[in-house]
């Protein structure tokens, strides 16, 4: 693992399992914001628990595990989207600057906003992130490539030999017998 590896996915994490301790222990303070979100997603989301507080629980620990297993670099791609799941209606939620009539209080919901849409793009990044190594969709395409090369020689090897071959069976058959 790179040093950039080793500080930035901490450093990214953080913030996740800081706000998700928060929203396991008290899910009253969050429940009110999250309700205008949560509960056109639990009417459509059959498997989501349907009391506001229960999902922000949830939340809550999916952000507590992600954010862990993210700083610690175990399956750092699934935590990072796993993370950024939980991160959309989490700003869509809290940080609705649109809708402010305070021109500070607009100004700060704003900035907090943009600053959820910047850690977005670090998870982003984070879950695109193969750790140097190829990823599935280069190993797959590498695989075909080698397959077909493959298939080549074993057509030029198969055409070198019939050919003569096909020349000893016809000068035999011609021979009396």
């Amino acid at each position: 693992m790179t040093l950039l590896r080793l500080v930035g996915r901490p450093l990214l994490a953080s913030m996740f399992v800081s706000g998700g301790l928060q929203s396991l222990r008290a899910p009253e303070q969050v429940s009110p914001v999250a309700e205008p979100v949560v509960r056109p997603v639990t009417d459509q989301v059959t498997a989501l628990p349907d009391r506001t507080e229960d999902v922000v629980r949830l939340t809550g620990a999916v952000q507590v595990a992600g954010g862990l297993l993210l700083a610690t670099g175990r399956v750092p791609r699934v935590a990072a989207l796993a993370l950024a799941a939980t991160l959309v209606p989490t700003t869509w939620a809290a940080h609705r600057f649109w809708e402010a009539e305070d021109p500070e209080e607009r100004t700060q919901q704003r900035l907090h906003f943009l600053k959820n849409l910047s850690m977005l793009g670090g998870l982003l990044i984070a879950a695109a992130d193969t750790g140097g190594n190829p990823s599935l969709a280069w190993r797959g395409r590498h695989a075909a490539r080698g397959v077909r090369r493959e298939a080549r020689l074993v057509r030029r090897s198969v055409r070198a030999t019939a050919r003569p071959a096909a020349a000893v069976g016809a000068v035999r058959a011609k021979l009396p017998g």
